[in-house]
């Protein structure tokens, strides 16, 4: 089974930009990976996800900041956050999912400052 582990933690101001990273221990090539995020108190939230043929789709609230990648050659997923706000401030989960099989990273924070 597949393992995910997400890097690119940061503490960031109004209006900067983060990229996390999330690193697969094998290959994702079948996988639609996908960026949840949690805030405290709320619920988790998908935030991006990519198809293993690379078809995109974003939360509204994210469209046209952020921008999901993978590079199936390096076993990796990414999320490019740009134009970042103090309510995108968060744990992101990277996901994996190939028919039922759901796999989840342990998270990384988020925190965007005003």
């Amino acid at each position: 089974q597949v393992q995910l582990v997400e890097s690119g933690e940061g503490l960031v101001q109004a209006g900067g930009s983060l990229r996390l990273s999330c690193a697969a221990s094998r290959s994702i090539f079948d996988y639609a990976m996908g960026w949840y995020r949690q805030a405290p108190g709320k619920e988790r939230e998908l935030v991006a996800r990519i198809t293993s043929n690379s078809m995109t789709n974003y939360a509204d609230s994210v469209k046209g900041r952020f921008t999901i990648s993978r590079d199936n050659a390096k076993n990796m997923a990414y999320l490019q956050m740009n134009s970042l706000k103090p309510e995108d401030t968060a744990v992101y989960y990277c996901n994996a999912r190939w028919i039922a099989l759901e796999v989840w990273g342990q998270g990384t924070l988020v925190t965007v400052s005003s």
